[in-house]
């Protein structure tokens, strides 16, 4: 991956060994990006001014995986936003109602306002809607939003913010943000995380800013409960509506107030009129003002009463007022606000049949927000069959909302009065609701399992009764990830609940249910919450393997966010508790996980030991994608140590058993990795062998990032073998996909690249600039492998310049980080870097002794171009201090080595100075 002198790439590979692990064999890169999230003023800011002009390029794809295994194919939303690079176009407002009732005055302020800043370039300005609850501040939102929807061709957004939904926080803006930024098609690996909730929401709000800029776009904030809360999700560009609903007048600067009041009374009547489904000469109209006044002329009202009088055709509009007033009378010590609503809501309980009425009081203890049949069957304790027609009825009766894609919700108000008739909502019928929408999430979570998690990797199970659950039909990993990012709200909500009850075997269970899926979907600060808690709740079980369980997910979420120590603590305990208990799958697992942080962290040996364990225990237990997991980290311990044989060995061997298993992902990652170590030892022909049917695999997984970065590692191999033109396409091709998709470490990586090729073109100026970027880039990211790189290659462009203490300043500062790497390649690479400005600067004898050391370490390690070089270098000092009959011995070897290489550039050159010398 790594660009070097004269054709030296693929050798300078080993110079990011601590990174590339990020994108070989195992599920690394999100480690590196976990950092960046971890540090998000400082991402984002860099991120700003890389992709300055090109933040409408950035798409939904990321690199999702397992811990521990091959990384899994990337997921686009299916959200009719096209492919990669396509403008944002999002649709997620709910449906419009047909039981909208004039607003006109209202609805025609907000237009004439939306149209007035856009006709003249002004800033639209947020408009807040408030009002009491049931006044219809949603619908009216809604309503307007679907009529300015054409002045907003980039997307239309609708977020709902709890900020008065009873049994629920209020959503926070750090957590709303994640949202919006995978809605707006960010990857999870991007989105940042970090446990400073204040600088991850300021980082979050600064790249939605960055996303939404120069679109037009409408976001609907529903019920907010502060200005605090939704300050930070809003755009900053000018050319974005923003439309917030909440019970309270919120203090902003810059806000268009629209108060909601309720109905007047005419129009009060004509919504009773058209939704009782009878004509107004049928109706008594004295009555019908005297019923809306009694409902406190609040559209929610309204609606249910009219709807009461649309299903029993024999009452008039007398027998309706007759009940309102008895259901008025037994409400009497509610305030008269309350009463007026409320009121309705009784008549129109009441008049349910029981079944129905008992539906209707479990919908009330859903510790989430939106609901379908099957949550509905669950909480009912029905089938689905008779869950659908429960839920058509209440909708009928105005008691339930749908939404689109056959979903429903109770407004917040009927939300609490469903609660209140069965003991203000803290009765054992409660916890038994809870506990059966858990299990039927337990059920519904294994389908969707079967599609997320990895062939040969253990599905979490759930409980004995889930197996008599109705569950949807999922048949493709996009449908059980479009069903998953849909109920994850409605899980956690549950999740938590179940906690509150002290249903603990529950809490375990969803947590790993849930775990593949926010490994892969993010954000990973919601994850660790979510694994805290089911650590907690197994503590407090003292069961050792659910906890060890729990401990292995928080481990390994804590290395996808570079929180390395809590990582390695978390980890380390799983292991314990383990072997406490005898479970020598899971200690593998652990082990592997483990390995894999100290390998990030340059603890070499330690990763070595850990997963050599790992796949003695894989062995025992016949565990065959756990072996192939740990050779292939194995593998990437030994390539970054230069033991290249060994890496072979055991990269050779999980490539076998990737392959049995028809893993098309460990097959190509295990091919890549093995390009690059045959390429380190000068097998250029097979390592483009193996680049090639590693990038041939990734086009199939439809995996872009991974295709960059294989395109990167054939401009490599091209470059060293003369293809200098196929080197800048493959590079240039990478950079392109990479800034697109957002990936910073391979954007980083395909900039050096560039820059070596301008330096060996004789641009020096791009090259310094490039080579510069590459290196600030590496820096941010906490990628010492890649800094050691950009340092070296910037130290031999300075010395062509002429800034010799410069360059011996970059060569200092590389060989230290490589040294404290244990990367006895790269270090080898920039010994014969410096022992070329030595010479070149008139020190050849200081000189000669880099390019010893660099010759031992060569052939020690068996690196045949660094060993051709460091040759070279001898014999050139040679001719300088002792004249050419001394030095012709080793040219004439390096140039031997040179043609067995390929490297015919550099064999041209020994040849031409040896002539010169004979002529």
């Amino acid at each position: 991956m790594i660009a070097a002198v004269a054709g030296a790439g693929a050798i300078t590979t080993m110079l990011v060994g601590l990174v590339t692990n990020a994108v070989s064999a195992q599920s690394h890169w999100p480690s590196w990006l976990g950092w960046l999230q971890a540090h998000p003023w400082l991402s984002f800011f860099i991120l700003g001014v890389v992709t300055a002009g090109l933040t409408a390029l950035l798409t939904a794809l990321g690199d999702h995986r397992e811990p521990g295994q091959r990384p899994e194919p990337a997921v686009r939303p299916d959200d009719g936003s096209g492919p990669p690079g396509a403008a944002l176009v999002l649709r997620s407002l709910p449906r419009d109602t047909t039981a909208f009732t004039d607003r006109s005055a209202e609805l025609e302020s907000l237009v004439r306002s939306v149209r007035s800043a856009q006709e003249s370039g002004e800033a639209l300005l947020v408009h807040v809607i408030d009002g009491m609850p049931g006044v219809g501040k949603t619908t009216f939102a809604v309503h307007a939003g679907h009529v300015l929807s054409e002045r907003f061709p980039d997307g239309q957004l609708f977020v709902n913010l709890n900020g008065h939904t009873t049994g629920r926080s209020p959503v926070q803006a750090a957590e709303a943000l994640a949202s919006l930024l995978a809605a707006a098609g960010v990857p999870a690996q991007q989105i940042p995380v970090g446990d400073d909730v204040g600088a991850i929401t300021e980082a979050r709000a600064a790249m939605w800013r960055s996303r939404l800029a120069d679109k037009k776009a409408l976001l609907i904030l529903d019920n907010a409960a502060s200005y605090r809360q939704l300050e930070p999700l809003l755009p900053g560009g000018r050319d974005c509506l923003v439309l917030v609903t909440s019970r309270k007048r919120l203090a902003a600067h810059e806000e268009v107030v629209l108060p909601v009041e309720a109905l007047p009374s005419d129009h009060a009547v004509d919504l009773f009129v058209r939704l009782s489904g009878r004509t107004a000469d049928t109706l008594d109209r004295d009555a019908v003002e005297d019923l809306v006044r009694l409902c406190g002329y609040l559209p929610l009202g309204v609606s249910l009463l009219a709807a009461r009088l649309r299903h029993h055709p024999s009452w008039s509009a007398g027998d309706l007022h007759e009940r309102l007033m008895a259901a008025r009378d037994r409400l009497g010590e509610l305030r008269a606000g309350e009463r007026a609503v409320a009121a309705t809501f009784e008549l129109s309980y009441r008049d349910l049949a029981p079944e129905r009425q008992h539906f209707f009081q479990c919908l009330g203890f859903y510790p989430g927000t939106e609901l379908d049949v099957y949550v509905g069957a669950a909480l009912g304790s029905v089938s689905v069959v008779v869950a659908r027609q429960q839920l058509d009825g209440l909708y009928d009766a105005h008691l339930i909302d749908e939404h689109p894609g056959s979903r429903y919700r109770l407004h917040d108000l009927l939300r609490d009065y469903a609660r209140g008739l069965a003991d203000g909502g803290h009765s054992m019928a409660h916890v038994q609701a809870v506990q059966r929408v858990c299990t039927y999430y337990l059920a519904a979570l294994a389908v969707a399992n079967e599609h997320i998690v990895r062939r040969g990797s253990m599905i979490p199970p759930s409980v004995g009764e889930a197996g008599h659950v109705e569950t949807p039909v999922m048949e493709s990993r996009t449908a059980a990830l479009g069903w998953l990012e849909s109920e994850r709200p409605n899980i956690l909500a549950c999740i938590r609940q179940a906690n509150g009850f002290a249903l603990h075997d529950l809490v375990i269970r969803l947590a790993a249910a849930m775990a593949p899926f926010l490994r892969q979907a993010g954000p990973w600060d919601q994850a660790v919450g979510l694994h805290r808690t089911a650590v907690g709740a197994a503590r407090r079980t003292g069961d050792q393997r659910a906890l060890a369980g729990a401990l292995a997910e928080l481990g390994v979420v804590r290395r996808f966010m570079a929180s390395y120590s809590e990582a390695t603590e978390a980890l380390n305990e799983t292991v314990t508790h383990y072997d406490a208990v005898g479970d020598r799958s899971g200690k593998a697992d652990a082990l592997n996980q483990v390995g894999i942080v100290w390998y990030l962290t340059a603890d070499n040996d330690a990763s070595a030991r850990a997963q050599t364990e790992a796949l003695a225990l894989y062995r025992e237990l016949g565990d065959r994608l756990g072996q192939a997991n740990a050779l292939a980290d194995l593998g990437m311990v030994r390539r970054q140590t230069s033991r290249f044989d060994e890496a072979v060995e055991a990269q050779s061997e999980a490539l076998s058993i990737y392959r049995d298993l028809s893993d098309r992902y460990g097959e190509a990652n295990s091919l890549r990795d093995l390009g690059i170590v045959h390429s380190l030892m000068g097998e250029y022909g097979l390592a483009a062998q193996r680049q090639r049917e590693a990038f041939d695999i990734y086009k199939a997984l439809d995996d872009r990032v991974h295709q960059a970065y294989a395109l990167n590692e054939m401009g490599v191999v091209q470059r060293l073998t003369g293809d200098v033109d196929g080197a800048r396409g493959a590079h240039v091709q990478a950079l392109e996909h990479f800034t697109e998709l957002g990936e910073r470490f391979g954007r980083a990586n395909s900039i050096r690249h560039l820059g070596v090729l301008d330096r060996l073109s004789g641009d020096m100026s791009t090259a310094i600039r490039l080579l510069e970027e590459a290196l600030e880039a590496y820096r941010d990211l906490g990628s010492r492998g890649g800094e050691a790189a950009a340092l070296s290659e910037l130290g031999v462009a300075r010395g062509i310049v002429g800034e010799q203490d410069g360059a011996a300043e970059a060569f200092r500062q590389s060989l230290e980080i490589l040294r404290d790497l244990g990367d006895r390649c790269g270090e080898t690479e920039l010994l014969n870097h410096w022992g070329a400005l030595l010479r070149t600067f008139g020190d050849p004898t200081t000189g000669r002794g880099r390019f010893e050391q660099a010759l031992v370490l060569a052939r020690d390690i068996r690196c045949p171009l660094e060993e051709a070089r460091a040759l070279e270098g001898l014999g050139r000092c040679d001719w300088v201090i002792d004249g050419p009959d001394r030095a012709e011995g080793m040219l004439r070897e390096a140039l031997t080595k040179y043609r067995q290489l390929g490297v015919s550039a550099s064999a041209d050159d020994i040849e031409r100075l040896l002539v010169s010398q004979t002529g």
